[in-house]
């Protein structure tokens, strides 16, 4: 594997060899010295043309603690500012003797379009409304350490699917490890072709969260993404609230410490209660935590010569 572009990229094999190195790597968290030399002598660049902060920071951490060197530039501190386009803004990067690109871009497609350009691994840290892989690594991973063997439990993922890349990574890495997957959304955010593709993926779809809630046996709430919306896709953010929004009345409807995720930043009071951000089965945090231990997983297989399975 010389890149990480989509979940499509990997076999169940090679998620079981990622999850297990990252469970190593996670080890390291609890140390008082937090470092490991593989990486050492690797320079990585978090090339981010959207706002992060939690992707960003994590494989800022994940690279550093592997004693790679790691740089930020984000698009607004940069040439592509000024106009530069995204081809010559990459091979400059490259040109400095880089070893990898961690790239997140508003345009679908942005990350596999960069590989095609440079001879270094890229990461997809988030393209456009298409894929977010190691969102939904860190997703499976914490669910994974939570539930134990994915197969045949029932996740529940639920908001504005229509300008997820989260769900999507979510849907295809979470088929391949055998976990029963019913997606939740209005009609107006559900996405377009949605019953073609949950027929050939095998995954459900629902406009009826309570209905679902009493079989899952995890929720993952996604943001709605009011910044990429042109248009009213709901009347009000209290008429989400009240049919999809995980309240504290729906609480109740959930098996007692059924996982709760989110892969932040969360709108509290839209699509999350404090109740359930805040209760004892989320695993929000966690989610953070993973994502740290997943993504020095990622580089590790990626720039230390042990390929993944």
């Amino acid at each position: 594997m010389k890149h990480l572009l989509s979940i499509d990229d990997l076999t169940v094999d090679d998620i079981e060899t990622l999850f297990g190195t990252a469970a190593e790597m996670h080890d390291v968290q609890r140390r008082s010295v937090k470092k490991l030399p593989a990486l050492r002598g690797r320079t990585v660049i978090n090339l981010f043309f959207e706002d992060s902060t939690r992707t960003r920071s994590s494989f800022e951490i994940a690279g550093k603690w592997l004693s790679a060197d790691t740089i930020n530039i984000s698009a607004k501190g940069s040439s592509a500012s000024k106009g530069e386009s995204l081809r010559d803004t990459v091979l400059t990067v490259t040109a400095m003797g880089v070893d990898a690109l961690v790239v997140r871009h508003a345009a679908s497609g942005a990350a596999e379009q960069i590989s095609n350009w440079v001879d270094v691994a890229v990461i997809n840290a988030g393209d456009g409304m298409h894929e977010h892989p190691t969102q939904a690594l860190l997703d499976a991973y914490t669910l994974q350490r939570q539930l134990g063997d994915l197969a045949g439990r029932h996740v529940v993922i639920v908001g504005d699917l229509t300008h997820s890349r989260v769900f999507r990574s979510n849907v295809k890495l979470l088929r391949k490890l055998g976990a029963e997957v019913t997606v939740v959304a209005p009609p107006t955010l559900m996405p377009s072709g949605i019953d073609a593709w949950s027929k050939e993926a095998g995954f459900a779809a629902s406009w009826d969260l309570d209905e679902v809630l009493p079989s899952a046996d995890a929720v993952m709430m996604l943001r709605v993404q009011r910044e990429r919306m042109q248009g009213g896709f709901f009347p009000t953010p209290r008429e989400y609230t009240v049919g999809y929004g995980l309240t504290r009345g729906r609480l109740s409807l959930l098996k007692p410490d059924t996982p709760i995720c989110h892969p932040g930043p969360m709108n509290r009071g839209l699509e999350i209660a404090p109740e359930a951000a805040d209760a004892a089965s989320s695993k929000v945090l966690d989610q953070v935590s993973s994502g740290v231990a997943v993504r020095m997983s990622v580089l590790y297989h990626l720039l230390a010569g042990e390929e993944v399975a």
